[in-house]
């Protein structure tokens, strides 16, 4: 924490000096969707709005799968990590998901819950519902454990700023994740007079972890003396740091950079060095690879690796340990920071690199001539899309790069292409969790909107992700609390993954020849344009090429000027 400092506050029970240590700790927002467990908690937050406290601002969600992305949404880009609450066990099972979407992005998280009163009588807050039985559970936390750094349930309030201060302490520590906190109702209500607590905040900066020196040496030299080193990382941008530090690092070697399923800008698309988003046509002649914060770099059962390829891992948990499998080959696996490893690596491969300027000026020219091949290619197979019907996905990602700015931030589920899609500055774009549960994408960019209003935030998401994405509730939060968003639908009236993934095991078999695939239809559409106009948002059907820059234009305006949520259901044709 800061800088500390003992303080008294006067408080009528638990409730309210939990919600006075969020306060003190920093806690910005707290997303909830209340249950009968919340009722010390509401009454602390309307004494809160009676003294002028704006922080933590209680933030009403109407389905806790759109809470948690939000602040997901929200700590992606600011780091800061929020608190949400769910009721019991039954609104920890709807939030299931969503926890798994953060524990495997490594978003820091204080998830807390209510637990179903512990007497039966004897103490105010306990069971006095039909439901105060079978809500209970042995274990409540066990079901979503797996995905946990920790979890705990308040017993008392003389430990309440002792435990507060460690969930947010283990959320924050590298690798990042969630810290879940139960919290009794007999708790939470139980009759106090004075709060006393540290006043520190919780320090939300990251924590450099140094890498080992020798190793950092090692992987210094084989970068230098390598004749074709390739550079592959999925969420290095999550520190804008390391961003800048990748920058330096693929110059001062000529290194290419491929972004495989970014989850983040990692590195400005325009760089002559940036070769695109599949490693596939490059893996074959690296001799070095170096792996940055990528869980997987690449897939063994589709893309060949030069088999004489050293392969070097970078990351604070290089090793994903909390992965059951992964057993890609590792000649160094060096733990620590990214932007610290790789100034340091930068450093020590310049010392290297004396004697191979040559070799590496002329990978320079070389790279430079690849991407502008590749960004010819790509522009080509847009613009022979453009007159597509049903829309192309292809020419869709075009118009949407053409019309968001340097300063709009793109959140996508899924099915933008981003070699249509120009992204440089760090956070300017992100995507789905690796752990790909759907319905992500809208709650996300309104977590993103809360974290910096005066940005134009762009969801794009598939007609499956939207369903997903709770719309009601989402579109409830974002006219509330005043968080214009545009939301483009790639709807395609299908599961595509699941067409794909068929074909792809089955390229001969029944539904490949038949072109029927059970399971993976979602016709008759719906008119999702119509659910927004119900929370007074602006919604349009798109249906032809030359009319999506038209609707982008309108939506946005919808968006920037009128400060009304949109969303342009757009008809594509099946991938």
């Amino acid at each position: 924490m800061s800088e500390e400092q003992e303080m008294s506050v006067p408080v009528e029970n638990t409730a309210q000096a939990y919600l006075e240590l969020l306060r003190a700790r920093g806690i910005e927002y707290f997303f909830g969707n209340a249950g009968t467990d919340f009722g010390p908690l509401v009454d602390g937050f309307a004494r809160f709005a009676a003294e002028g406290k704006e922080r933590p601002r209680p933030i009403t969600v109407p389905h806790e799968f759109v809470a948690v992305s939000m602040a997901h949404g929200f700590t992606m880009c600011t780091g800061r990590p929020q608190v949400v609450m769910a009721h019991t066990i039954v609104g920890t099972a709807n939030c299931a998901g969503a926890l798994i979407n953060a524990a495997r992005a490594n978003i820091p998280l204080f998830m807390t819950a209510g637990r179903t009163p512990l007497v039966e009588s004897g103490l105010l807050g306990a069971r006095d519902l039909y439901i105060h039985g079978a809500q209970e559970a042995f274990d409540q936390a066990g079901m979503i454990r797996e995905f946990l750094k920790w979890d705990y349930e308040l017993r008392n309030f003389v430990q309440l700023e002792a435990v507060v201060d460690r969930a947010l302490s283990v959320a924050m520590s590298e690798p990042q994740g969630i810290a879940y906190l139960t919290l009794p109702r007999e708790i939470l209500a139980e009759t106090q007079t004075v709060f006393r607590l540290k006043t520190g905040s919780i320090d939300s900066r990251r924590e450099r972890l140094r890498p080992e020196l020798a190793l950092v040496e090692r992987a210094a030299a084989l970068l230098a003396e390598a004749e074709s080193p390739l550079l592959i990382t999925t969420s290095l941008g999550r520190d804008p740091e390391a961003l800048r530090a990748l920058i330096g690092l693929s110059e001062a070697l000529a290194v290419p950079v491929v972004e495989f399923n970014p989850t983040h800008v990692n590195f400005p698309s325009s760089h002559p060095h940036h070769l695109g988003f599949n490693p596939a046509p490059f893996l074959e002649r690296a001799d070095v690879v170096l792996v940055v914060e990528s869980d997987v770099p690449w897939f063994p059962s589709r893309m060949r690796v030069n088999p004489r390829a050293r392969v070097v891992h970078v990351g604070g948990d290089p090793l994903f340990a909390r992965y059951p499998i992964r057993t890609f080959p590792a000649e160094l696996v060096v733990r620590g920071d990214a932007a610290a490893t790789l100034v340091a690596l930068a450093s020590g491969a310049t010392h290297h690199a004396g004697n191979h300027e040559a070799k590496i000026g002329a990978r320079g020219a070389a790279l430079r001539a690849e991407h502008d091949a590749q960004r010819a290619a790509w522009q080509g197979t847009a613009l022979a899309a453009q007159e597509a019907s049903p829309i192309d996905f292809e020419w869709l990602s075009r118009c949407i790069g053409e019309v968001a700015g340097e300063d709009t931030i793109l959140v996508n589920e899924y099915d933008l292409r981003l070699t249509q899609v120009s992204r440089d500055q760090p956070g300017a774009f992100f995507s789905h969790s690796p752990a790909g549960c759907l319905g992500w994408g809208v709650g996300a960019a309104l977590g993103a909107k809360l974290a910096h209003p005066d940005r134009t935030v762009i969801a794009t998401v598939g007609d499956g992700a939207y369903i997903f994405s709770v719309p009601t509730a989402a579109h409830m939060v974002s006219a509330t609390y005043d968080l214009p968003i545009l939301v483009v639908i790639f709807n395609n009236g299908c599961w595509g993954a699941v067409r794909k993934t068929t074909e792809a095991l089955f390229p001969q078999g029944w539904a490949a020849k038949t072109g029927v695939f059970p399971l993976s239809d979602l016709t008759p559409s719906p008119a999702y344009e119509k659910i927004v106009g119900a929370h007074g948002g602006y919604g349009e059907r798109v249906e032809r090429p030359d009319q999506v820059r038209p609707a982008l234009r309108r939506a946005l305006r919808a968006v920037q000027e009128e400060r009304r949520q949109a969303v342009l259901n757009v008809i594509c044709r099946r991938e």
